[in-house]
């Protein structure tokens, strides 16, 4: 069964859009509204280029959310469990986002451009509607907006080499999530250290939509060296590094705590902040499932779109997520949720893809 996905004016194209067609890309999803190239042709090959050497993605879908004015940070506290006193200009930090009963909506990472500058790289939801309206019902002096700056993903072991080429070596010494405003050949560029893979790498954040095709060849030139090739973010490498995937893995009725990212919350500050009430309560309560890792049973399975129910005998107790073959471990892996009371060491839980039962055995995040 084959489907095609119209090209209307609704979904918007990415300032890459034209080079990756010219570079052959065979399949495009829609993620925040805006198509992303999915995979050139063969993603076990593009798995393979980026744990060996270096790939190239169009993620410009990763847009942007910015807030600039006076009271940029006050929303910004405002608007993450996560306590971000003493970010410097030039750092990033990874920050969840609830909504007021407690529920993860998103997952960016804020960039700090100036003291009243600040951008969210989000996940696959409307984020600018959401700190748009709390920063008109607080009214506070802030402009939400979405900035002219569309991420290209440069990563893998020899992502170094790649970016020291175009910019310098000074680009080796960049610590992770840290950023530096820069230019290439008369391009604007934010570039990070960052990206969605446990590979490595940078985002080269174009702040020139005008000059995508530009900037595109330009790192694919710089790249040939070392063996770059075209892609996509890989769910292979992602579900082996235990990678939380907004909207695949964790959709509205999911908090912080089940998805593993206590670690981010700072629920004792002393100023207010969307869902504290409700986050506490949960931490109170403690929580009814958590993020796990599944080996599955069976043949080789290429992939799963929807999600799975895990079952123990009768009952239901769990979700796979999303499931792929890994080629490092030779099985198929799957992350998703478990309830709290069901051990690391069940025995004989299934589950079914539609083509019949399959076991499903826990294992710690990460596989890799």
């Amino acid at each position: 069964m084959s489907f095609e996905i119209a090209v209307g004016s609704n979904i918007r194209k990415s300032p890459y859009f034209e080079a990756t067609v010219a570079d052959g890309v065979k399949s495009f999803s829609v993620y925040n509204h805006m198509f992303a190239p999915a995979h050139f042709g063969d993603p076990e090959a593009q798995y393979r280029a980026l744990l060996e050497r270096v790939i190239m993605w169009d993620v410009a879908c990763e847009r942007q959310v910015e807030l600039a004015g006076p009271d940029a940070e006050q929303l910004m506290r405002y608007l993450t469990p996560r306590d971000i006193t003493g970010m410097a200009i030039g750092q990033g930090k990874y920050v969840p986002i609830c909504n007021y009963a407690g529920d993860l909506i998103n997952d960016p990472v804020v960039q700090k451009l100036a003291d009243d500058c600040f951008w969210l790289s989000i996940a696959d939801s409307d984020l600018l509607l959401w700190a748009g309206a709390i920063a008109a019902e607080r009214g506070l002096n802030v402009r939400v907006s979405e900035p002219d700056a569309s991420p290209l993903g440069v990563q893998g072991p020899r992502a170094n080499d790649v970016v020291a080429d175009l910019f310098g070596d000074w680009v080796r010494e960049l610590k992770y999530f840290w950023f530096r405003q820069t230019e290439l050949d008369g391009i604007p560029i934010l570039l990070a250290r960052s990206g969605w893979s446990k590979q490595g790498g940078f985002e080269l954040y174009l702040r020139d939509a005008s000059r995508g095709t530009e900037l595109y060849n330009r790192v694919k030139q710089a790249g040939a060296p070392y063996g770059i090739v075209p892609g996509a973010p890989s769910d292979m490498e992602r579900i082996e590094s235990g990678l939380l995937s907004y909207g695949a893995d964790a959709r509205y009725g999911v908090n912080p705590f089940e998805v593993n990212l206590g670690a981010f919350m700072d629920l004792d500050r002393d100023d207010d902040f969307v869902g504290k009430a409700a986050l506490q309560r949960i931490v109170a309560e403690g929580i009814r499932r958590r993020r796990v890792g599944f080996v599955i049973g069976g043949e080789r399975i290429s992939g799963t779109s929807e999600w799975h129910g895990v079952k123990l005998g009768d009952d239901v107790v769990g979700t796979v997520t999303e499931a792929t073959f890994s080629p490092r471990l030779g099985q198929n892996i799957a992350v998703g949720m478990l309830a709290a009371g069901i051990a690391d060491d069940a025995q004989q839980l299934k589950t079914d893809f539609g083509d019949g039962p399959r076991s499903a055995a826990v294992r710690s995040l990460p596989f890799c």
